[in-house]
């Protein structure tokens, strides 16, 4: 979108009265190929266009979206929007745009356009030949690879006018065991903010055994027996109780509607000394980094507790006003078709002091739970509810049986003050986050660490 255009539609935002106006332009392509029942099962690619506008008067947004780039079109939309306001502020300081600024960009060694879908698939099918190879329990094999390549305009009414190159690719797999009586599925979803140099460093054979001997021994586990116990949580994916259950409650979004148990908690201790909790935009080519968040914003490296105490939230332009903090660049969104909201990016639990080891001879009774599953959060309540893909019994201070059917249950504001022991073996993991603004890629993580007392859910 030229200058012109822009500056056509920004002067319609300021005729509509709007304090705020922004323009959101996309083109995304994206690619997935998958491979199933030994053969190909779906290959898409395909391109997406589209124009946001969003008007701010105040604190309150109106947003509407549109693949029609006509300009007399675009300003139809704006008066039909400012229709919906009966009070006009006529308070916006138009600064028109002049010059577009390009920002430094993900270090892309080979853009995934210039990759054929053939070029993916043996990597597809090493996997899954891998996975069958294993044992003859092994039923099914579900492997997928898929990129996508986004260009992005953010002009708005202060003078903004930037553009964004952003590049997704991931691998996912899961590999089924089944007896005759029983299944289960074992799990590996990597990702990174990387082109197709991503799928030439994949380790298929690696992944493809991890996941199948995961199902194996959880398929002939037995069940555990639900009850208050000590837990230790395993590195990487065990993140995703903390992005669920304290992450989502840390966004303006929530604080700003007093839907958090975080609310006007700000410099008080929510957990122990062993505690910090990081959200970090800016570790380079992860998954779930951005170069600048959707409203233009360079993001930054958010400490949101330390050693315990609650430090910040998660700011977007309406939260960062209505709440009084600052910007941390979170503001994030799916796609043009969706207004931005605070939103978490690489969400985790920083390393600690204590040894795995030390976790589990700590623990009489209770649950290693290795690898976490799927699960649901209430945003409000911060309660929640996990299933353990890979559990073991602990007893006696060593790792014993491996048990199937456990799932984590609690509040998170009331599980971060019992975590009493966190390791230093931080890992990330990849992983999908929905809420108001569309399905976002986002990491979560942490190190092992220990909760001291949690609800284990048995079958």
């Amino acid at each position: 979108m030229d200058t012109l255009k822009a500056a056509r539609i920004l002067e319609a935002g300021k005729s509509a009265g709007a304090d705020f106006t922004e323009i959101f332009v996309e083109e995304t392509r994206h690619s997935s190929i998958s491979f199933s029942d030994k053969k190909v099962e779906t290959a898409t690619a395909g391109t997406e266009f589209g124009i946001g506008i969003r008007l701010i008067y105040g604190t309150d947004v109106l947003y509407a979206s549109t693949s029609n780039e006509d300009i007399e079109y675009l300003i139809g939309i704006i008066v039909k929007l400012a229709k919906t306001r009966s009070i006009s502020s006529q308070n916006q300081n138009l600064v028109l745009p002049d010059i577009i600024a390009r920002i430094p960009s993900q270090n892309i060694l080979i853009d995934p356009r210039t990759i054929s879908q053939s070029q993916k698939l043996p990597i597809l099918k090493i996997a899954d030949q891998t996975a069958r190879s294993l044992n003859g329990k092994i039923v099914q094999v579900n492997a997928r690879a898929f990129d996508s390549v986004s260009d992005i305009l953010i002009i708005n009414s202060e003078g903004l006018y930037i553009s964004d190159h952003r590049v997704h690719s991931r691998f996912t797999l899961s590999v089924t065991a089944s007896d005759g009586k029983e299944i289960y599925t074992g799990t590996e979803t990597p990702g990174a903010g990387k082109g197709f140099e991503f799928f030439e460093t994949l380790n298929p054979i690696k992944l493809a055994t991890s996941a199948g001997e995961r199902a194996l021994r959880m398929l002939s586990a037995g069940y555990i027996k639900g009850n208050k116990m000590p837990v230790v949580m395993g590195n990487g994916f065990g993140g995703v109780i903390f992005h669920e259950a304290c992450g989502h409650p840390l966004e303006t979004e929530a604080i700003r509607k007093k839907s958090s148990p975080f609310t006007g908690k700000l410099g008080s201790k929510i957990a122990r000394d062993c505690l910090t909790a990081i959200d970090d935009g800016t570790i380079p080519n992860s998954w779930g980094s951005i170069n600048v968040d959707d409203e233009g914003t360079k993001p930054e490296k958010t400490v949101l507790i330390e050693n315990g105490v609650l430090k910040n939230y998660l700011s977007d332009r309406i939260g960062s006003k209505e709440v009084g903090v600052g910007l941390t660049g979170s503001a994030r969104r799916e796609s043009y078709i969706y207004a931005p909201v605070s939103r978490m990016r690489n969400t985790y639990i920083d390393n600690g002091k204590d040894t795995f080891e030390d976790m589990i001879s700590s623990v009489e009774e209770g649950l290693y739970a290795m690898k976490m599953g799927g699960g649901s959060v209430n945003p409000a309540t911060g309660e929640f509810n996990f299933a353990v893909e890979e559990g073991y019994v602990i007893r006696n201070g060593k790792i014993s049986v491996p048990v199937r059917g456990a799932t984590l249950i609690g509040k998170g504001h009331e599980i971060l003050p019992l975590i009493s022991m966190v390791g230093n073996d931080l890992e990330i993991a990849a992983g999908m986050c929905g809420a108001a603004s569309g399905s976002i890629p986002v990491t979560v993580g942490q190190p092992s660490l220990k909760v001291d007392e949690i609800l284990v859910g048995g079958r």
